[in-house]
């Protein structure tokens, strides 16, 4: 009896930290989404060379961002079908790159950032399920 007390206990102390976790990050996310979406459709300018860029450091960027994106938007909705997840993203990730090409302000559309937002989602969202399984 003692065991299943336990067990409920430990299971509703989970499902309270996950629903703050989800709280915490549907304020994060519109947020995070909104100064996404400027940093990719602002103008284009002739970067300055510093000393730890490379050849590619746009594509790094570009999975960066996208495993954040990723891994607050399942944060948020963490009961939305991996499916949903994964078009919503893909989406935006589409409609980000040809709104580059068709504003003319110095972007381009490039497939392979697609390619790179696309594994930056997927990172986002085992991360996320990663630490599911650690922690809770």
């Amino acid at each position: 009896m003692e065991q299943i007390s336990q067990n409920y206990f430990l299971q509703k102390i989970t499902k309270r930290s996950l629903d703050k976790i989800s709280k915490i990050f549907s304020k994060i996310l519109p947020i995070y989404w909104a100064f996404l979406t400027y940093m990719l459709l602002k103008p284009g300018e002739e970067n300055q060379e510093y000393w730890f860029m490379f050849s590619g450091i746009d594509k790094v960027l570009h999975v960066s961002i996208f495993a954040a994106l990723g891994f607050s938007f399942i944060a948020a909705f963490p009961k939305i079908k991996f499916s949903y997840f994964f078009q919503i993203i893909l989406i935006y990730a589409f409609l980000t790159e040809i709104l580059q090409e068709e504003m003319g302000l110095g972007r381009s559309m490039e497939t392979l950032d697609i390619v790179a937002d696309t594994v930056g989602c997927l990172i986002g969202y085992a991360v996320y399920k990663l630490f599911l399984k650690h922690f809770f």
